[in-house]
């Protein structure tokens, strides 16, 4: 995803979701970013090209040891 692309999708996140969160570019992929609100690591937002259409998924895994320590 390009920077543009990356700050449209974080301030859509940020006005949806949470003020706090920021979208960082991963190292491997450039069609993906990490999400964080604050310094902890959430999730995963993947985008998708379809015949010119984009769409993005956003994969937050949490794990049961996760649950019982909050």
């Amino acid at each position: 995803m390009g920077r543009e692309e990356v700050l449209r999708l974080e301030a859509y996140l940020q006005a949806k979701l949470n003020p706090g969160l920021r979208l960082i570019a991963r190292k491997e992929t450039d069609d993906s970013v990490d999400v964080y609100l604050g310094a902890a690591f959430l999730a995963v937002v993947d985008n998708d090209v379809d015949d010119g259409d984009i769409s993005y998924a956003l994969t937050m895994n949490v794990l049961s040891e996760d649950i019982g320590a909050a």
